[in-house]
């Protein structure tokens, strides 16, 4: 039993190891740039045993999207659910989303940014992935924008999925301008615009923070 565990743990180290590796480069150069023998390479790994952890290619692909989740979740949804519901944590969150693409926790930018322009267009199991994490981080922007509804801090009449569609376009067009032209200027542009939607559907707009303009 001793050694069976042994085992078990140097196989979940190596898959940790490799998982680490291809959301980076998933990141910057897609889903399609992993291989078994590139990272066998790059990790100076065997390709048999890299090839044992996941099976197949697509697998590979799909655990790569499921490890990049539960980094954005680490760094960007647990953080945000920390603060009372309300137009704070709607404010949190576009925050944390900003700092998590400017940091380059991946170094692509968003990590799903990418990946959804590779896979947008196609089908099949990976395509499927990427569409619920996107779905998901959606709903999640709607649900805190109902949460900061119910608890009085944004008007009744707020048309939360409109709201939570400009919060996202503002944020991704910071990512993509930032990572395209190494602008970060793209980030306080974001934040000035989320500040003022916020402002406008807050019935209280002091609880919004203010952040300073461009010159």
């Amino acid at each position: 039993m001793t050694r069976l565990d042994g085992r078990v743990e140097r196989g979940n180290r190596t898959r940790r190891l490799v998982l680490n590796r291809t959301v980076d480069i998933a990141s910057v150069e897609g889903l399609e740039a992993l291989s078994v023998g590139r990272l066998a390479t790059e990790l100076r790994l065997s390709k048999s045993g890299v090839f044992a952890l996941f099976g197949s290619k697509e697998e590979l692909q799909l655990a790569t999207v499921r490890e990049a989740a539960r980094i954005f979740t680490e760094r960007v949804i647990r953080p945000a659910e920390k603060e009372a519901a309300g137009v704070g944590r709607v404010w949190r969150l576009c925050e944390l989303w900003l700092e998590y693409s400017r940091g380059r926790v991946f170094p692509g930018g968003c990590f799903f940014y990418e990946v959804i322009a590779e896979f947008d267009a196609r089908s099949g199991s990976v395509h499927d992935a990427v569409v619920r994490a996107q779905r998901d981080w959606t709903a999640l922007v709607e649900r805190t924008i109902a949460g900061a509804c119910d608890a009085g801090e944004l008007r009744a009449d707020t048309d939360v999925p409109q709201l939570a569609f400009e919060l996202v376009a503002l944020m991704e067009t910071a990512n993509v301008v930032s990572v395209l032209q190494d602008e970060e200027s793209a980030y306080l542009r974001a934040r000035v615009g989320v500040t003022a939607r916020l402002r406008s559907a807050a019935v209280d707009p002091e609880r919004v923070p203010q952040v300073p303009r461009l010159p």
